[in-house]
């Protein structure tokens, strides 16, 4: 006789499986992570780890608070070693490694995700060029200058209010598109010969027209005016 599996109902979540038990009735029965059933007045295990997931497994206090875990169950699973605190508010499951772009996330997380990387951090996440900047740039919206905000350390910030064709996605974060990035590099004064590269590229891999990126080009058309 083969070996059944007990499915638990559907109130216990599978998305953290940890163990499983096998009973004299050949039946086995499968744990969730939480070890609890999930009420909707109490933690709920499936949410946290949903939203975790997107993010490259780390996730904020107002995040975890609307899942129901609260700081004290959160000091709790900090001590047994579920979750790792990454920054202050700021943590993120054990059972995900540290993703390429912890770093950016950790930093949109902190700008309540309202946060867009822009500038040369952008150029970078596009492939659009050999920049490697010592600095993340993010833009927020205009309304954030009044906020009195403390920066992490690392981070240039801008203010501007993008419009939803301005902002694209790579990966678990927002960028500014190829075409607002290369232009917002040429306004900010970035290196003409980076410029260039990025509009090369961008053209060849079909990412822009030349006309999208006519800003960026009158920009360099300022220094072929200087030299001649």
């Amino acid at each position: 006789m083969g070996t059944h599996v007990y499915v638990p109902p559907p109130r216990v979540s599978f998305l953290a499986l940890r163990s499983c038990k096998k009973l004299n009735s050949g039946f086995i029965i499968l744990f969730t992570m939480a070890d609890e059933t999930e009420r909707s007045d109490g933690p709920r295990w499936s949410q946290l780890y949903e939203t975790a997931s997107a993010q490259e497994g780390l996730f904020t206090t107002a995040q975890a608070a609307e899942a129901g875990y609260y700081p004290q169950l959160l000091t709790k699973y900090l001590k047994n070693g579920r979750i790792i605190r990454v920054r202050r508010g700021v943590y993120r499951l054990v059972h995900f490694p540290p993703g390429d772009h912890e770093d950016l996330i950790v930093i949109w997380l902190w700008s309540e995700r309202a946060g867009v990387f822009c500038h040369e951090t952008a150029l970078a996440m596009h492939q659009l060029s050999d920049v490697l900047p010592a600095k993340a740039h993010l833009m927020l919206p205009s309304s954030w200058k009044s906020r009195r905000l403390q920066v992490p350390a690392g981070v240039i910030l801008h203010f501007s209010d993008l419009a939803d064709i301005d902002r694209t996605w790579v990966g678990s974060v927002q960028v500014t598109t190829p075409a607002r990035t290369v232009n917002d590099c040429a306004e900010a004064g970035v290196s003409p010969e980076l410029v260039q590269q990025a509009i090369d590229e961008g053209i060849q891999r079909g990412l822009f027209t030349s006309a999208m990126v006519e800003s960026a080009s009158k920009y360099l058309r300022s220094f072929e005016a200087e030299e001649s």
